[in-house]
């Protein structure tokens, strides 16, 4: 991921914090999340002079490509504790 994604990345994560921070996403519909993260993503858009559009495709990937490098840390730690049991490697990530 190029600086530049980490900031865009950044800047829409801080932003959804705020914006969608009352409320619970497993039970909010995906086009009501995405319509409130629209005003930071038109505000990228325009100053990086791409559209909308382009900047939430950027975002899914760039979403996704963190969920892997998160995953990828986890199983290096899981992997650090092979003779660990479930118990304790449990405690860890506590």
């Amino acid at each position: 991921m190029s600086p530049e994604d980490k900031k865009i990345l950044d800047r829409i994560n801080a932003y959804a914090e705020e914006a969608l921070a009352d409320i619970d996403p497993q039970k909010t519909r995906i086009s009501f999340q995405l319509e409130a993260l629209k005003p930071v993503m038109e505000e990228i858009a325009k100053e990086i002079g791409s559209s909308v559009e382009d900047i939430f495709i950027r975002y899914m990937d760039l979403a996704s490509e963190a969920a892997v490098e998160a995953d990828k840390k986890l199983q290096a730690t899981l992997d650090d504790e092979e003779g660990a049991d479930f118990s304790s490697i449990a405690n860890r990530l506590n």
